[in-house]
């Protein structure tokens, strides 16, 4: 028989649990439960559905895309906190946003994927100014937003990149 304060403490948890789809897009289709470098690891699944679906390339269709996920991707990222606590590890929506941005109107070809994965990575995990004040915001805003610069810096670092390599003949694009 259960007591009274055993079926509040249950009833409390199942209103803290995120639901499904909510889950599915925080945790970026799941991948954020990959047991080690999440945060990479969802950066890596979102530049392959990049790669691999056809007219992410294009520029406005990758734009309606990141401006599509961000709202949804913000609500589930503050569930996702408020069950795990501060910005939890399985939370790469924002990683999928991210990356995304860092290829927004690149040539999808395999130099700018694969600079603006580690060009990305690197903004992510240094927190260049202003994305240390969004990764200290606590909430779905927060936890988006600090990608959200990390994804524009990778992408002007890759923009620059590819010009002095074109411009130097380095690269021709």
């Amino acid at each position: 028989m259960s007591s009274p304060l055993s079926d509040s403490a249950s009833r409390d948890e199942r209103a803290r649990r995120t639901p499904l789809l909510l889950r599915v897009l925080g945790t970026g289709l799941f991948s954020g439960y990959f047991p080690i470098a999440s945060g990479t690891f969802g950066s890596l699944v979102a530049a392959l559905i990049y790669w691999f679906i056809p007219g992410m390339d294009t520029w406005y269709v990758l734009l309606a895309v990141c401006v599509l996920t961000f709202i949804p991707g913000t609500i589930a990222a503050a569930h996702l906190e408020k069950e795990h606590g501060g910005d939890p590890s399985i939370v790469v929506i924002d990683e999928f946003l991210g990356m995304w941005i860092a290829l927004l109107g690149l040539p999808k070809e395999l130099l700018p994927v694969i600079l603006g994965f580690f060009a990305f990575r690197f903004f992510d995990i240094a927190k260049v100014p202003p994305a240390n004040y969004f990764d200290q915001r606590r909430g779905g805003l927060g936890i988006m937003l600090d990608d959200v610069v990390a994804g524009i810096y990778a992408n002007i670092l890759v923009r620059v990149v590819l010009f002095i390599a074109v411009e130097t003949n380095v690269l021709s694009m």
